[in-house]
């Protein structure tokens, strides 16, 4: 009783040291190091072995111990696994079972804690982005948790101490029955009595902690219902706060101005056309369609509009054309009214088509292919030089696919019938942004037409107009359009695609012009293309962006409007695909802002007075706002067909671009048997057809570079023997001298041979 005793270990301390185990019948007991943690029991040859080696693990949640002698125990599982363990000395025996006995028990606490989990009803989390809240609640909730199982704990050891101190009661009075002399009876009935006094108060210890847990527990239930309703609160301020600070930007925004437009576009329309760099902002996650907390005056560089005055609104009309003689009407009626009063707009007027066309195509078959396998050793070369099978592609060629940017001609056919030409300037804006609207989900790679091909896109009885594309150049590919409408006006361009592979994004850069007249006025537009960019080439979804400034230029009157198309940006809040632009006149004046997206939408609000506003605070930079009419929609776009997703994302007017015609040119798109057999779903045969149409094309390239070095003059045989003298069928070679740049100009006779001669004596051989 006297020898010293080391402490006993308490719950969730690790408890580790030597035993003895049991191995076999020759080697008998080995010594090993045991280790007792989170209710496991293992042990390991040596010290050495804890970092790598366990020898083996046992679970005391599920394990008896039963001790068999002074030094020797027994801790088994059930048959599974049985260790025969054997203690230096008693003592060391009993902290071992002591501490085995507490962890077995604490074990056997957290598996039925385990089990119950599934069926309690937890409390229901904080809604998303409701930070704090949770955090609290599982803290208290922790504390509660350990409070308990310390408590636990402590009845544990009430229950040992008590089991073992009626084992001593009992040991002391067997020796009171056993007649010793005097000395020795009253030094037993000493120690009887501190045993007693032991036991009575280690009890009354347990009963106090007990009491403990009783209170900490009914008072926890008050706790968790105060915390559940500061929680709610919270949750309803938080919801209150937030719809204020909505009603409060709505209210800002109606009384500065909703339209936030980038300060570019205002150095080009006040600077001749210099615009200032590109902020960067160009979309925003689904989350925040609605542009909320949106702060106008955060870029430095941007322009504002805000409502006019009211006096602007009850002004008569009726000394300017079209959109501008409608400022009369209120609001409502300005906006049922902005199309109907011309006679061209589709809500007026349905034009019944005289052919009916295809509204279907076969749906694309599902075939796999590895991209990077293919593009992986064509990082860095032109885009058009690189052999692409056809399951890259979609089945309409680059011509079809140019002549789509007449999917929303209509526009054009109302800037034609406008009496001012900054109104025309509007229509032709959303013109141009309109042709990148079936962009959007068109991830599928047109077919490089062969030199020499032609389509024709004959809509003269449904839309007033006449197409006619044709590839002039072949390295670099360049592409001749030209279309005339009976409805007044002249669209041409000639592009030249620069497109290079970058590993991650695929960049596409049009070169060239893009000219628009209208026969009435004699008002002559022209424009460049903005880059398209594919995105994830390697890994995710492929996606499509636009991004860029347009210039449109009336180079009669001088007028300008300047768009500008935002890139996309992961951390910009504003709405995605974003356009903005302002219609000025020459002298720089602003007379109409556009806004919008190029894949679904734009709007137009006439300007009526400008002025610069607050400099910035971090920029020191003025702004220029503009105070406008109501925005009205001057384009939207057309839904896809039903089905789309399955037919390549194509609109009801590229559904009807391949659909064969009788009468079209040997030369025409239509004709490509690679196109057609990629269309019906053949893409094997499609693949061997288009290689083989391609070495037809570089053996005929080769004949002509032979042919012009044999008639080339001696002195510049170098020179010639690399020349391509290659004259197009349609087109003739120009310099143009509003762009200054080197130009196909359509010369006529197309639609004469269709029309009455024929294609015997003026196309060129079979080219598929």
């Amino acid at each position: 009783m006297s020898e010293p005793k080391a402490p006993t270990p308490t719950p969730g301390d690790t408890y580790k040291g030597w035993l003895f185990k049991w191995t076999n019948y020759i080697k008998g007991y080995q010594r090993r190091w045991f280790v007792l943690s989170n209710g496991l029991l293992s042990y390991y040859r040596t010290q050495a072995e804890m970092g790598h080696t366990c020898r083996g693990t046992i679970n005391l949640a599920t394990a008896n111990i039963v001790v068999e002698d002074s030094c020797n125990f027994i801790i088994s599982n059930g048959g599974a696994q049985t260790y025969h363990l054997k203690a230096s000395s008693e003592v060391e025996r009993q902290r071992w079972i002591t501490a085995l006995e507490l962890a077995k028990a604490k074990a056997v606490r957290m598996q039925a804690e385990s089990d119950d989990s599934g069926d309690e009803c937890p409390m229901s989390p904080a809604p998303a982005g409701q930070s704090g809240g949770p955090s609290r609640n599982s803290e208290v909730q922790s504390t509660l948790r350990t409070l308990g199982s310390k408590v636990e704990d402590l009845s544990t050891c009430n229950d040992l101490i008590a089991k073992h101190g009626s084992a001593l009661q009992r040991s002391l009075s067997e020796l009171e029955g056993v007649k010793l002399v005097g000395d020795t009876g009253d030094k037993i009935r000493q120690v009887t009595e501190r045993a007693t006094l032991f036991r009575i108060t280690s009890n009354a210890m347990i009963n106090a902690c007990r009491d403990f847990l009783s209170l900490a527990q009914a008072h926890s239930k008050r706790w968790q219902k105060a915390l559940q309703a500061e929680r709610e609160q919270r949750v309803r301020l938080e919801e209150t706060l937030e719809q204020l600070a909505k009603q409060h930007n709505h209210l800002e925004r109606a009384f500065r101005g909703a339209t936030v437009l980038p300060a570019a576009q205002g150095n080009a329309v006040t600077d001749g056309g210099k615009g200032g760099p590109s902020s960067g902002k160009g979309d925003a996650s689904d989350e925040d369609d609605e542009n909320e907390f949106f702060d106008a005056m955060e870029d430095p560089q941007e322009f504002i509009t805000v409502p006019a005055d009211p006096k602007y609104h009850r002004r008569s009309g009726s000394n300017v054309s079209g959109i501008s003689s409608e400022i009369g009407m209120d609001d409502q009626s300005l906006d049922e009214q902005s199309l109907a009063s011309n006679p061209e707009s589709p809500q007026s007027q349905e034009l019944e088509p005289v052919k009916k066309r295809r509204t279907r195509i076969p749906d694309k078959p599902n075939y796999s292919l590895n991209l990077w396998s293919i593009m992986k050793n064509c990082i860095g070369k032109e885009l058009s030089k690189i052999p692409m099978p056809v399951n890259f592609n979609e089945p309409i060629s680059m011509l079809q696919r140019l002549s789509e940017d007449l999917e929303y001609s209509e526009l054009l056919d109302k800037g034609a019938k406008c009496q001012s030409s900054l109104e025309q300037l509007c229509y032709v804006a959303a013109f141009t942004v309109s042709s990148y609207s079936t962009t959007v989900h068109r991830t599928g790679k047109p077919f490089n037409p062969l030199l020499g091909e032609t389509f024709e896109l004959d809509r003269r009885y449904e839309s007033g107009y006449r197409s006619l594309c044709e590839q002039v150049s072949h390295h670099p590919p360049a592409a001749a359009h030209h279309a005339i409408s009976e409805r007044g006006w002249t669209l041409r361009q000639e592009i030249t695609l620069a497109s290079k592979f970058r590993g991650k994004y695929l960049s596409i850069m049009p070169l060239g012009s893009i000219h628009c007249i209208f026969e009435k006025s004699n008002n002559h537009y022209t424009w460049k293309k903005v880059t398209t960019t594919v995105h994830n080439i390697i890994v995710g979804k492929l996606w499509i962006d636009q991004s860029g400034e347009i210039d449109i230029i009336n180079h009669q009157t001088g007028d300008r409007c300047h768009l500008k198309f935002a890139p996309y940006s992961y951390f910009s809040r504003d709405v995605a695909r974003k356009v903005t632009g302002v219609v000025a006149d020459k002298e720089g004046k602003a007379h109409y802002v556009l806004s919008g997206t190029w894949d679904e939408k734009m709007e137009f609000s006439r300007v009526m007075q400008s002025s610069r506003g607050g400099e910035n605070g971090t920029e020191g930079r003025q702004k220029t706002v503009y105070q406008t009419l109501k925005a009205r929609e001057i384009w939207k776009k057309n839904p896809l067909p039903e089905g789309a997703e399955n037919m390549y994302y194509f609109s009801e007017l590229a559904l009807t671009l391949n659909e064969p015609e009788d009468g079209v040119a040997p030369t025409d798109s239509r004709r490509r048997p690679d196109q057609r057999l990629m269309e019906q779903g053949r893409w094997e045969e499609a693949n061997a057809e288009k290689q083989r149409l391609e070495e037809k094309q570089r053996t005929v390239r080769r004949e002509r570079e032979r042919e012009a070095a044999r008639t080339a003059n001696p002195d510049d045989e170098g020179e010639a023997a690399h020349q391509d003298n290659y004259k197009a069928m349609w087109f003739d070679r120009t310099h143009d001298a509003l762009t200054n740049e080197e130009t196909h100009v359509y010369k006529g006779g197309y639609w004469e041979a269709k029309d009455g001669s024929g294609w015997e004596d003026v196309c060129p051989p079979d080219i598929f």
